[in-house]
């Protein structure tokens, strides 16, 4: 079910913000290159705040422990579990996270 967690500039370029959608915690992040990927707000591995974590076109890596996690398929590049990843968009300039 699409949920809108707050508006395109709650997220600058370059970065994440955490949100709840539906009552679930997700991380949105808004990528240098324009694109929108979202994600369980808590790394599976030891509950870093994923909101917090470094990112690029591929990855998105944990602040705590730096597992680094795959934006094509939420699997962990060090054998860790997956995140789960939700669809995200951008409509009139609310961001809407199907969860």
């Amino acid at each position: 079910m699409p949920h809108v967690v707050g508006r395109m500039d709650d997220v600058p370029p370059g970065e994440g913000r955490a949100f709840v959608a539906g009552g679930v915690q997700v991380a949105v992040f808004r990528l240098r290159d324009g694109s929108l990927h979202a994600t369980q707000a808590a790394c599976p591995h030891s509950g870093g705040p994923l909101a917090d974590g470094q990112t690029d076109a591929s990855v998105l890596v944990c602040p705590l422990h730096l597992y680094a996690f795959r934006w094509s398929d939420g699997a962990c590049t060090g054998g860790a579990a997956p995140l789960r990843i939700y669809p995200v968009r951008e409509e009139s300039g609310q961001l809407v996270v199907l969860v």
